[in-house]
């Protein structure tokens, strides 16, 4: 069985994230503003720009590029998608929409004088990564595994239920997953580290694909 995989993309370009999707064994279907729909077997929550603030109860501190209307729509993903157990990948900015989801907040601007794979117009930097022993990263990888990042903010206070599970060398949670719920959380960009793009500098991003769709077949 191929699973039906629900892609949240802001309107972005979302070929790497189909093109994983497909080569890990599942079927994906993009859209900007998808409304909640469970005939899915599961939701990737794709990377892009800065949540609303308001929404973690903060004011603008360096957030770019908000769109209230994907927030709000990923924001109601979760709630019908974990609220009937199905599983989620979040990714990027989708990792920081789940923890905002659990009531978390965020670091809004990494800052300039933390090492370069924080400043998202740098493009990917690749980076070593540390995963707690036990958890979902650690049993793929390894203790210590390299990873690419694209991005200027973080998970601040993390959300009910949620526990970090890796981390960058300066701290930055690269990784999270939840006490009881199915949910795939990364910071980096497992999509552009697996088939036409992998990486011979950074894991496999692949084997993710590959259990968050194992994880939909059940």
């Amino acid at each position: 069985m191929r699973p039906k995989i629900l892609l949240s993309t802001g309107g972005g370009n979302a070929s790497s994230y189909l093109n994983a999707v497909q080569a890990a064994g599942g079927m994906g279907t993009a859209r900007y503003l998808p409304l909640p729909d469970l005939s899915y077997s599961g939701l990737l929550l794709a990377g892009g720009d800065d949540m609303d603030p308001s929404l973690f109860g903060q004011e603008d501190r360096g957030s770019r590029g908000i769109d209230r209307e994907r927030d709000e729509a990923e924001l109601a993903l979760l709630d019908a998608f974990c609220g009937a157990g199905k599983p989620v990948f979040a990714i990027c900015r989708g990792h920081q929409a789940v923890n905002v989801w659990l009531g978390g907040d965020l670091i809004q601007d990494l800052g300039p004088g933390l090492v370069p794979f924080h400043q998202k117009e740098e493009g990917d930097q690749v980076h070593p990564i540390q995963a707690e022993r036990g958890t979902l990263l650690h049993r793929l990888y390894g203790p210590v595994f390299p990873v690419n990042s694209s991005h200027h903010q973080g998970l601040g206070r993390l959300g009910r239920g949620l526990r970090a599970t890796a981390w960058s060398e300066d701290g930055v949670v690269e990784a999270a997953e939840h006490e009881t719920l199915p949910l795939i959380c990364v910071q980096f960009h497992p999509e552009r580290m697996t088939g036409t793009l992998a990486r011979a500098d950074t894991v496999d991003g692949g084997e993710l694909f590959r259990v968050f769709l194992a994880l939909c077949r059940r």
